[in-house]
């Protein structure tokens, strides 16, 4: 599994790194084919006074991509909930092979 994380106009820490792969490995339990994971966290509104996170999850699996996108007040909660939902798209498409 290819994983890239990037950060768009801010510099990611190693505890917010370390938090996104942590959960990055977990997707493996959901899927056992996939190719390759693609992370963007975005500081969003960077010229106004509002900052808002924003977490992007691309998901690569053979004749699939998955995309969820989230934003919040800090990057983790962000994260969390486009992870959560990238799980929950990824059950629903194996429960439509399988049926």
């Amino acid at each position: 599994m290819n994983v890239q994380i990037q950060a768009v106009h801010f510099e990611a820490d190693g505890k917010l790194m370390e938090h996104v792969n942590k959960k990055l490995e977990k997707l493996k339990t959901f899927h056992d084919r996939i190719i390759g994971v693609d992370v963007y966290l975005v500081l969003d509104n960077v010229a106004h006074n509002i900052k808002d996170k924003v977490a992007e999850i691309k998901v690569y699996v053979p004749k699939h991509s998955f995309f969820v996108k989230h934003q919040s007040k800090t990057f983790e909660e962000s994260f969390d909930l486009a992870f959560n939902s990238m799980v929950n798209r990824i059950k629903r498409q194996k429960e439509k092979a399988i049926a």
